[in-house]
């Protein structure tokens, strides 16, 4: 038993739980919370936010990018309500984040006091738990049991403090219970399941793999399934990564965020084996596809896309299961032209890296930080469209991690996770990807890295524009409004902030600017980087729909496609002529 303010013990809670780093900006009903991290100074890390927004996604992104807990705090009133869009964020993609809420002293609370607000209710939505402390001797307990509660339901907890609480001394005795608390999630599985599960690819002429973030840390499984049943795959963009993205079996993904390969392949498989995933946009695919839904929360399966096989199961054990039995199918005509049609679109994407004829392509900016990437970096990928720019064109072949804004898609992501990426994976290089609009929002965090000595390289795609919403309104014929953007020196804002700043306008120019950041790196730099890359003010290949099967849409149909986007349909031959060509009429 030890005498210590309460403040104190809760920052040991988090030292048991493994926490390393705590994100916010003090604030006066806040402030022995962050005497507790000035006493804990050797044990945890207090990385000072310029925004509480900022402190709340990389929290958010400290869970995508390690499975572990990540913490921000705001004081009462505008300091909390300034946590909203990084809780939402890890509510949204079920991740476990702690939220430390300041309060008035209690003699205040009920009083209309000065940045006084009923915090409760506000945090109720986006909270799995939520409470409010009423003595200081019970602050190391709530702590204790919000973080338990954020690991076991995947999201949010809120521990809201009122500050002459955590200021009070009191009798600290560290709790023996085991601090976390993981599921396990190795099961036995049904052989009842296995056994329909084999039928139904057995009786499939096109079957397909759709693989969630349920698969992270599955990859070797994943893989060796693919490979032992020779079945192409595809992933949800916030699962990228889950199967190599330069293994031969993996096709891409789907939608506005997706490759050719991976919606041509959707248009004709017969069965989706949809594994670990709630995948909003299922609801997209095609109609008559027979889909088996594997997933560990039974309220998931079936919620966006009807099923005509359900699965409770842990998607790595089940694929175990299918593995265990020793079947395999054919590698046949399927499997050979998905393969071919992936590689033809990379063979597009990095044709376009290599022509700047018409301005910069993000896809020259992407192939380049792909040549300096390392096996176990972290991209942390800004909302819009640098989103489908990422997904194309970073790296996921080793044991790099990639983490985005995928359901709440908030913009302002990326800087925000590059800060998360270096302090939780410290032996990595942090890369983020932002748009202009994106960057503009959370830019003075660049300050952030260069106070910690972070050396996160920025890359931001600037073309004036907010290019995803730019994209709708064409869609939907409506007037140009709102979204252009005045435009800013990004490299000079970055000099002013502590960074060191670079701007590329062509493929020349960005040759020399990496190999001088690949040779910052060698030299052991300290500062941020950010690389202000004028890209072309053009909108990125329409993959949601992709009309280049004139048996489907009609030659005039594929041509004016082709024109638009800059695509020769002889050397993107259509997945179904492809097909059509082995002898497979579909």
């Amino acid at each position: 038993m030890t005498k210590m303010i309460a403040g104190q013990a809760l920052v040991k809670v988090l030292e048991d739980w493994g926490v390393d780093h705590v994100y916010g900006v003090p604030g006066g009903s806040i402030n022995h919370t962050v005497e507790g991290l000035y006493l804990e100074k050797g044990q945890v890390k207090y990385i000072q936010v310029r925004h509480e927004e900022v402190g709340a996604i990389a929290a958010s992104a400290d869970a995508k990018f390690t499975g572990k807990i990540g913490v921000a705090f705001g004081s009462a009133g505008p300091g909390a309500t300034h946590l909203f869009n990084g809780l939402y964020d890890a509510k949204m993609d079920h991740v476990p984040v702690l939220a430390l809420v300041g309060q008035v002293p209690t003699e205040n609370m009920n009083t209309n006091y000065f940045q006084e607000m009923d915090e409760g209710p506000m945090f109720a939505d986006v909270a799995v738990y939520n409470r409010t402390v009423t003595t200081a001797e019970q602050i190391p307990y709530v702590i204790n049991q919000a973080i338990r509660e954020a690991y076991r339901q995947n999201g949010v907890a809120v521990v809201i403090l009122p500050e002459d609480l955590t200021s009070t001394e009191i009798d600290y005795v560290p709790t023996k219970t085991p601090k976390v608390v993981k599921q396990n999630y190795t099961q036995t599985i049904d052989s009842e399941d296995i056994q329909n599960t084999l039928k139904m690819l057995k009786a499939a002429k096109h079957p397909l793999v759709y693989a969630g973030r349920g698969l992270l840390g599955a990859k070797d499984t994943l893989t060796k399934f693919s490979e032992q049943f020779n079945i192409p795959v595809m992933t949800t963009v916030p699962a990228i990564g889950v199967i190599s993205s330069d293994h031969p079996n993996f096709i891409g993904t789907f939608g506005r965020l997706g490759s050719k390969s991976g919606f041509e392949a959707l248009q004709h498989t017969d069965l989706i084996l949809f594994i670990g995933s709630e995948f909003p946009f299922a609801r997209f695919w095609p109609e008559g596809v027979k889909i088996i839904d594997v997933n560990n929360n039974p309220y998931d399966i079936g919620k966006t896309v009807d099923v005509d096989y359900a699965v409770i199961a842990d998607a790595k054990s089940y694929l175990q299961g299918l593995i265990d039995t020793k079947e395999t199918l054919p590698a046949g005509v399927w499997l050979k032209v998905n393969q071919e049609n992936k590689a033809n679109w990379d063979k597009w994407l990095d044709e376009r890296a290599n022509d700047d004829s018409k301005g910069l392509n993000p896809e020259t900016v992407t192939k380049k930080m792909a040549e300096l990437a390392g096996p176990n970096d972290t991209y942390g990928v800004d909302t819009g469209n640098v989103t489908e720019f990422g997904v194309r064109g970073l790296p996921m072949n080793h044991n790099q991690r990639f983490a985005l804004s995928g359901l709440f898609a908030t913009m302002g992501f990326g800087l925000p996770a590059g800060l998360a990426g270096a302090l939780s994976v410290p032996d990595a290089q942090a890369w983020t990807l932002s748009g202009d609009g994106g960057f503009s929002m959370v830019a003075p965090d660049i300050i952030t890295e260069a106070r910690y000595n972070l050396p996160v390289i920025n890359v931001v795609l600037s073309n004036e524009r907010l290019g995803f919403i730019y994209y709708e309104q064409v869609a939907s014929k409506q007037h140009l409004y709102g979204v252009d953007l005045t435009g800013a020196d990004w490299a000079k804002v970055a000099e002013g902030l502590g960074a060191i700043g670079f701007t590329i306008t062509s493929i020349k120019e960005a040759n020399e600017v990496f190999a001088k950041i690949k040779e910052l790196q060698a030299s052991g730099n300290k500062k941020p980087i950010v690389v202000n890359a004028v890209i072309r003010q053009v909108d990125p290949i329409a993959t949601a729909f992709m009309p280049l099967d004139a048996k489907l849409y009609g030659q005039e149909t594929v041509d004016a496609y082709a024109k638009k986007y800059e695509i020769n349909p002889k050397d993107q031959p259509a997945l179904g002529e492809l097909l059509r060509a082995q002898g497979d009429n579909d």
